[in-house]
């Protein structure tokens, strides 16, 4: 599902992120990838979406080679993703409906469609009673659900988390990561970047750590 082979990203022609970087993720793995603050994780998660280019190396998912995807190929690459961000990026102007709704509307899916694929997600993040409330009006674990709600609505093949439970005390931060594992075990692919090393270790996956931009151990979680 995914390939780094060697990979490099230096920016500004000076800073060094990544270094050598070589792993692989099976279809259907559920995997952390952790390590210090800059060790490097949201840089990896910046080259999967397509933000940023690798400087050095090759990064293949799901068949296509990231360095030679063109501009105009990038959003169809990213309809294959769904991301989940520490700090929501919800539009606190749109009810939870609207928000989740929005991929699918980019994509230009039949209004009909869309309403199904929506409550269908509410319903799994166990909130489709709160589809006509604004974010603002709900809690902060709820509005990392709703964000998951989002990323997940289209369907993705692969599920990517920055820090998902970063603002969350530990009851709502294992709420969350079940609700991960609910979508691996329907065959999403689903790597999350996170630095809560007790968390980690009960949850017992594949954790790949970092260190100063390198990959230093590829663990199993079992």
């Amino acid at each position: 599902m995914i390939a780094f082979e060697h990979v490099g990203k230096r920016y500004g022609g000076r800073f060094e992120a990544l270094a050598d970087v070589n792993f692989r993720l099976s279809r259907g793995e559920m995997v952390f990838l952790t390590g210090h603050s800059g060790a490097g994780k949201s840089s990896v998660l910046k080259l999967l979406t397509c933000l940023e280019r690798p400087s050095r190396g090759r990064i293949v998912v799901a068949g296509h080679d990231l360095g030679q995807l063109g501009s105009v190929r990038i959003p169809f690459y990213r309809r294959q993703i769904g991301v989940v961000f520490q700090n929501h990026q919800l539009l606190f102007d749109r009810t939870v409906f609207d928000n989740v709704a929005l991929p699918l509307l980019i994509q230009g899916m039949p209004a009909s469609d869309v309403a199904r694929r929506v409550r269908a997600a509410l319903d799994k993040v166990g909130l489709l009673h709160r589809e006509r409330a604004l974010p603002i009006e709900l809690s902060g674990g709820e509005q990392q659900r709703i964000g998951i709600a989002r990323a997940v609505v289209h369907k993705p093949a692969l599920l990517l988390a920055d820090e998902p439970t970063g603002n969350l005390d530990p009851q709502l931060s294992a709420d969350i990561m079940r609700l991960f594992e609910d979508f691996n075990r329907i065959g999403t692919t689903v790597l999350i970047a996170s630095h809560d090393l007790a968390l980690i270790a009960r949850l017992r996956h594949r954790v790949l750590r970092l260190k100063d931009g390198r990959l230093i151990a590829d663990e199993n979680g079992s």
